[in-house]
């Protein structure tokens, strides 16, 4: 296993800054978000240039590359304030249980346009009820004929109002035991029964949340994704992404609040000193900047663990990556502030509107404590608590 970049993934970081630096926060993001509006022309831009499908088959489209080099754009994005929340959704999830597990109808029907960014799919596993705890997930799919049929309600669906279909994480039951067991099914957003509502969030972001209802929705015995009885391994399949995937948006954005940071400390002086030379405001962004590279440490090694096919070792260290880079993004934006003084606190700065937006990451796609727990559990061997 080595960390050292290839050149081509080199040549990729530099191409993904120079792009992200034409959308940048000051000049694009942050108007967009405060407007609530997606990051339309950065998605299309990304897309057209080969970044969102980077983790694709090239048979389909994708740049054949793995989970590491769609990490990285994710990471340099953000590292300018833009970072892309579907980056997480559509090609990294849905895209990579449906190159895994997908028919080679759905590959054909789907990869090509998610890796060219023209199609987006959103993911749909949280329920109100069911928590952390994907087992507990009510939302059922019953054969009808060649259809099925599902029945359920989801919350904290990213994007819908900017996808096609969502992937619908439901339960099946098992014709021998009788138990549900998890399925994948591709639902088209215009499907007779399918509701959405907006939730309202108290942040400033581009992209929605919505509440979904699905009131007997049918769907052909096409939208299946993989075998019934399989999903749980299938599910999985899409975890370990989403949390790397997690964890480079929130070290890019800890990259962003740093170099904000920096780039003020060296220029604000008190006394003819740049105050970036005393110690009590130096000595905490260097500590910042040894959190953000040890978490991206992680990030690197589980990308590299998941593009090598362990899938448990990846679990491991996407999860540690989750959680520190979770940490040290939120540690990276209050420390900005801090170092602007009252000036951090301004709309012009922006940095105060970014840090509720990056508190997501102690949160979601998994909570702290969840993660915690995994350790635990797994790494730690202690008895289950849950």
């Amino acid at each position: 296993m080595s960390f050292l970049e290839t050149d081509e993934q080199k040549q990729l970081r530099a191409a993904v800054t120079g792009l992200a630096a034409k959308y940048n926060y000051r000049d694009y993001a942050a108007a967009k978000s405060r407007a609530n509006q997606p990051l339309d022309e950065l998605w299309s831009a990304a897309g057209e240039l080969g970044f969102i499908g980077v983790n694709l088959p090239e048979e389909y489209g994708g740049g054949g590359a793995g989970i590491y080099e769609l990490a990285l754009v994710q990471e340099e994005l953000s590292a300018q304030g833009a970072g892309l929340l579907l980056l997480v959704v559509s090609p990294a999830i849905c895209g990579t249980i449906i190159a895994k597990y997908g028919t080679d109808e759905q590959k054909r029907a789907w990869l090509p346009r998610i890796a060219d960014g023209s199609a987006k799919m959103a993911f749909g596993i949280t329920e109100p009820d069911a928590g952390s705890n994907s087992h507990r997930i009510t939302t059922t799919a019953r054969r009808d004929g060649g259809d099925w049929i599902l029945n359920g309600r989801k919350v904290f669906i990213s994007g819908v109002d900017q996808a096609e279909a969502v992937l619908i994480v439901a339960r099946t039951e098992d014709a021998k035991t009788g138990k549900l067991q998890p399925a994948l099914f591709i639902v088209p957003t215009d499907t007779p029964g399918f509701e959405k509502t907006r939730q309202e969030m108290d942040i400033i972001e581009p992209d929605n949340q919505f509440t979904l209802f699905l009131d007997d929705v049918r769907v052909p015995s096409t939208a299946l994704v993989g075998r019934e009885d399989a999903a749980l391994a299938q599910l999985f399949a899409g975890l370990n992404p989403e949390r790397i995937m997690g964890a480079a948006m929130a070290l890019g954005i800890g990259r962003y609040a740093l170099d904000r940071a920096v780039e003020y400390a060296r220029e604000r002086q008190v006394w003819k000193t740049p105050i970036g030379a005393h110690q009590g405001i130096a000595h905490p962004l260097a500590q910042v900047k040894i959190e953000l590279e040890l978490a991206r440490v992680m990030m690197q090694k589980a990308a590299v663990l998941y593009d090598a096919g362990d899938d448990f070792g990846a679990a491991e260290a996407a999860n540690m990556a989750k959680y520190a880079a979770a940490e040290a993004s939120i540690k990276a934006l209050d420390q900005a502030i801090q170092t602007h003084g009252g000036s951090g606190l301004t709309r012009d700065v922006g940095l105060a509107a970014m840090l509720a937006a990056a508190r997501i990451a102690r949160v979601a796609p998994v909570s702290r404590e969840m993660i915690l727990n995994f350790v635990a559990q797994h790494s730690l061997g202690l008895p289950r608590s849950y």
